[in-house]
């Protein structure tokens, strides 16, 4: 199984599920990393922090099943991330990402992010914390050293198939030289082939693509093109 924790020599792709077929949710996932996916990233959204409701800890369970070797990289866009750290360890994440927008003092009894880094960790997955588009990297920053994963968010949070927003390049290039080789820094939002470029020219190593590998034609050339990307 993939290792994030290693500085990666070229950029790795996580398709992102939100994009798949759900009806036929676990040929798909196989298919994507049959392609040459890295690990595959799963939105998990609580129709409360998004307005989308989607996925859960049976669909991490499932996708484990049928995925046993594969990375998966679980992004909750929820309120109360600390709900699901256990019930998520239980069903096969392997990296648990939530954002900082639900957490003290930005939200009215919100979760203590650094507490919640820890319970991640201590649970037996990588910890991660998310930004939106308008969110300072301020806001994480003193976390850092905590993090295996920082994740910047390049749409606006709920739904799949957006625009790329590259005014957040920058964002990723300041947590890319705050956190150094050790932390993963990770974008997900409107990145194809053409849009990645820049992103990975700023230091972003873990390229999160839905609608661009999940409705390509041809899923393999997609793949390889953003891990080719200079």
């Amino acid at each position: 199984m993939l290792d994030l924790r290693q500085k990666p020599d070229r950029p790795l792709v996580a398709p992102s599920v939100l994009s798949a077929d759900f009806g036929a949710m676990a040929r798909d996932a196989a298919d994507a990393v049959a392609a040459g996916g890295d690990l595959l990233h799963v939105d998990v959204m609580d129709g409360h922090f998004v307005p989308n409701l989607t996925f859960g800890a049976d669909m991490i369970r499932g996708l484990r099943k049928h995925l046993p070797g594969v990375y998966l990289d679980v992004h909750l866009m929820v309120d109360r991330p600390q709900d699901y750290v256990a019930t998520f360890a239980d069903a096969g994440a392997n990296g648990f990402t939530f954002h900082i927008e639900v957490c003290d003092p930005y939200r009215t009894r919100g979760v203590e992010a650094a507490y919640l880094i820890d319970d991640i960790a201590k649970a037996g997955m990588l910890p991660g914390l998310c930004i939106n588009p308008r969110t300072p990297t301020a806001w994480i920053e003193p976390l850092l050293d905590k993090l295996d994963l920082a994740l910047v968010m390049s749409v606006q949070p709920g739904h799949g198939g957006q625009a790329f927003m590259p005014e957040v390049v920058d964002k990723a290039r300041r947590l890319r030289d705050l956190g150094g080789d050790r932390l993963r820094v990770e974008m997900d939002g409107g990145l194809d082939p053409q849009t990645c470029v820049e992103p990975v020219r700023a230091g972003v190593d873990v390229l999160v693509a839905g609608s661009s590998v999940f409705k390509a034609d041809d899923r393999a050339a997609v793949i390889r093109a953003m891990q080719q990307t200079p």
